[in-house]
This record gives structure tokens, sequence and C-alpha cells, in this order.
């Protein structure tokens, strides 16, 4: 069936909870209920790990739904407590999708994950770009741990435009995360700069003022483009679009260097700020 333009598909899954590794290798898990997402950013690492070559060069145009996705968790998550009862397990939802894509929206799997989540109460790790979330804020006020990071890599709506057409708008997330700190006090959050992507000299200002906000900021660079499938890395179609943004990429160190200076410099106004680099962002702590 079609969802938007997407092509939308079901399975079931051999398991929900993949150990995690790598970049995110401090958590126990990952948890995605979606394979494929509706937003197909140009950056997005993720695009490397879809099943196939044709589906890898269709980066979101398709999503797989995880149908028995709930009751695998349920079996998981007793599984864990039998084995850990007093250790929560670390969860990190979610690395190669977006949980709140567009066709949630309909299916409501991941609000039927979280509910859940709320018997087990693992330690939890939202990332998402999409506002949607905050239609789930009535689960998670019951997760008592719990960060949510909302991603927005660049300060400029036209940029966004270029990097990620099919994505929620700057001021959009922004607000959700207005929203959920209003609404859900107990959780922690960052703002994910990641990859940090251009913004537009009249727009950084005013982006860095709206960034106070945020308890945590991780920024970090694009990845390496590797050109090999099952390795994270940037897609060929933001290398192209970069020649459009030359003023950043030709000198793309030391404006990386610069941007960090100046979210540093946040500091001096909002002393709770936690900047981070990469990987050392990505913890619940």
């Amino acid at each position: 069936m079609l969802f938007g333009k997407a092509a939308i598909y079901t399975k079931d899954a051999k398991s929900l909870l993949t150990k995690a590794s790598g970049f995110i290798n401090a958590y126990d898990f990952t948890l995605n209920p979606y394979q494929g997402c509706q937003y197909g950013c140009s950056y997005c690492y993720a695009a490397a790990f879809s099943p196939n070559q044709k589906l890898r060069k269709e980066w979101g145009d398709w999503v797989i739904i995880k149908q028995n996705a709930v009751e695998l968790l349920e079996l998981e998550l007793a599984r864990w407590k039998r084995k850990h009862p007093d250790t929560p397990p670390r969860i990190y939802m979610s690395s190669v999708t977006d949980p709140y894509q567009a066709i949630e929206s309909k299916q409501k799997l991941t609000r039927q994950l979280l509910e859940v989540m709320t018997k087990f109460q693992p330690i939890l790790v939202i990332q998402t770009r999409s506002p949607m979330i905050v239609r789930d804020i009535d689960i998670l006020q019951k997760l008592q741990y719990l960060r949510i990071n909302i991603s927005i890599p660049t300060g400029s709506e036209s940029v966004r435009k270029d990097f990620e057409p099919k994505s929620p708008s700057i001021i959009a997330r922004l607000q959700a995360l207005g929203k959920l700190q209003h609404s859900l006090s107990s959780a922690k959050y960052s703002v994910t700069i990641t990859p940090l992507l251009p913004t537009l000299p009249e727009d950084k200002k005013a982006f860095l003022q709206k960034l106070a906000i945020a308890e945590r900021i991780v920024i970090q660079p694009f990845h390496a483009n590797q050109k090999k499938s099952l390795v994270a890395s940037t897609r060929e179609e933001a290398i192209t679009l970069q020649s459009k943004y030359a003023w950043w990429y030709d000198n793309e160190a030391e404006q990386y260097e610069i941007f960090k200076k100046e979210l540093c410099d946040l500091v001096n106004f909002s002393p709770n700020i936690d900047i981070r680099e990469g990987k050392n962002g990505f913890g619940y702590d």
C-alpha cells in the first residue's frame, strides 16, 4: 500500500531489541519499530543498512512495518527482567529509522511499544526530528528514565529544505521541545545538531538564542563517505549538495570550530547547557 508517496510493507521481525554496538555501544539494545524512513534525509547514514541496493537507492520512498513488534518487545523485556531483575535495560530508539515518521500517525506502533515499556521501565533514549512525539506525552510521563533527543541540524529553513525536504520545519521542532519540557519536566532533553549543516549568517544568532532552551546540545560533522553497504556513511545526495554551500564546505573544519565556539559561548548566558561532541553526547546521562 501507499502512505503519502511511500510504499508501505509489513513483515514479522525475528527480534526487536538488537544488541547495540559501535557509536551507541553504551546501550544494551537499539529498538527500531520500522525499517526505512519516510523523511529520507539526503545525508542519512541509515540508508546503508537497507535490505538491498534497490531500496538503498530509494531511501525515503519505502517503509517496512514490523507487525509483530509489540508482542516481541513484551517477550524480550520479560526475558531481560528474569535474567536481570534489578537492572533495567538501556535502549536507544531509534538508530536507523525515525520512530515518529509519518506512517506512525496511522500505525501508532511506537505508541504501543512505549505502552509496553511502561511496564518494565527501561532506561530509554528517543531520537526523533518529529513534533509528533508530543502526541505521546501521556505515556512518556509514565517512564522513569527518559531522554528525548530532538534532531535539528541547521538553523536555516532554506538549508533544511535542501538537505531534508520531507522533514518538519525547524520552528515546529523547537515548539515541540518547548511543549515537552513544559509538560514532561522529569525527562532529560538534547538537541542533536548531527550532522552540523550550514546555518546562514543571518539566521545564526537567532538559532543560537533558541537553542538556549536545551539542556544538552550535541554536534558532529558528516560521517565519512565510505560508499559501502552496511557501513554508516554520508549519502551521495548530500555530498552533491555541498557544492551549493561552498562558502561553508570549502572551509568545513574551520566553520565547525567557529560554530562550536559560538555554542560554547552560550554557556556564559545559560550555564546549565551541556555542550558535547559526537558519541559522547548520545548517552542517557
